[in-house]
């Protein structure tokens, strides 16, 4: 009986008065006289606070500014909560005053890249230079599934027609002209050049940005500028020219590319995840370990082998829910 009323959701003492000698009786809490609280509002006052409310004085306030101005001329009708309580009872507990109500931000849109050329990310990052306030500017395009960088140039200026002629060339390069591709990046302004929108609808690329003021979710370009921006031969006094920025840009990325064992892909290269040698390369990686482990089991101590397994797809900012499901 104890678990029915729990799946129920009644105790067990409610049961027992709603059911007896066979029959279920009516529940009469609805029809029950409880005695007035010594302490509620006469309708007078709530009049008086609701007036106060609609006041020229007091009308574009919100009642957590009501109060206190009030009890600085040593008057005290009501506590905040009771002010906003009545103010919904009469449908008026809405936003005060000029400025706009605050809006929730919209939930960052979700993409999935099960391969390459699927889903890539891109940005622009500030060079500097040896002259002081002189920056150059890297435009870089990644593919989210793999980590490639597919394309990459530096100018000495911000501009959507350059992003334009870069997008297309990285399609070209990567034989993925007119598939469908997934281009995310931030609301920078020549992200939504009309000269970049217009070519990506050429190229039948889908258009992904960023929520406004949202600096996380174009998290995949802003990563490996940090990765760019840490590298030992990063040079802190700044590059001396565009001939030297793009130069060092160049070393990085076929060091990036084709040398860098990513953590992210089981410690493979961003070339070999694009091109699917990872999965050879990480089944003889599980070859060796498994090996190692019979040959001197007890320095296991019962343990698994690393993980092996090749990651699967990847997604571009992942709903809440999954990721505090991951974590659980």
């Amino acid at each position: 009986m104890f678990r029915a009323c729990g799946e129920a959701g009644i105790g067990l003492r409610t049961y027992r008065r709603w059911f007896r000698e066979g029959l279920v009786q009516s529940d009469k809490r609805p029809e029950a006289v409880r005695p007035r609280p010594t302490n509620k509002l006469s309708e007078e006052e709530r009049e008086r606070i609701l007036s106060i409310c609609n006041s020229a004085r007091y009308e574009s306030l919100p009642p957590s500014q009501i109060v206190p101005s009030m009890l600085d001329e040593g008057l005290y009708l009501a506590s905040e909560s009771s002010f906003y309580r009545i103010l919904k009872a009469h449908n008026q507990l809405n936003h005060r005053g000029q400025s706009l109500t605050p809006q929730r931000s919209r939930e960052a849109t979700t993409h999935h890249a099960s391969g390459p050329c699927e889903l890539w990310s891109w940005d622009i990052t500030y060079l500097t230079s040896t002259v002081r306030g002189q920056f150059y500017y890297l435009y870089m395009f990644e593919d989210v599934y793999s980590r490639k960088i597919v394309g990459y140039e530096v100018y000495e200026v911000e501009s959507g027609d350059y992003a334009a002629g870069l997008l297309q060339r990285c399609l070209l390069r990567e034989q993925c002209l007119h598939q469908p591709l997934v281009l995310h990046a931030d609301n920078g302004a020549p992200m939504k050049a009309q000269t970049m929108k217009a070519k990506m609808e050429e190229l039948g690329v889908l258009p992904s940005y960023s929520r406004p003021r949202v600096s996380n979710d174009n998290a995949f370009s802003e990563s490996l500028f940090r990765t760019l921006k840490y590298r030992p031969e990063w040079p802190s006094s700044g590059f001396k020219s565009l001939g030297d920025a793009r130069h060092w840009v160049d070393s990085f990325v076929t060091w990036y590319n084709t040398e860098h064992k990513h953590s992210k892909l089981r410690f493979v290269t961003p070339q070999e995840r694009h091109s699917g040698e990872d999965i050879a390369i990480l089944a003889q990686r599980q070859r060796v370990l498994e090996e190692a482990k019979q040959r001197t089991p007890s320095r296991w101590g019962g343990r698994q082998v690393r993980n092996c397994e090749p990651v699967g797809p990847t997604t571009l900012n992942p709903e809440k829910r999954a990721v505090e499901k991951d974590a659980a």
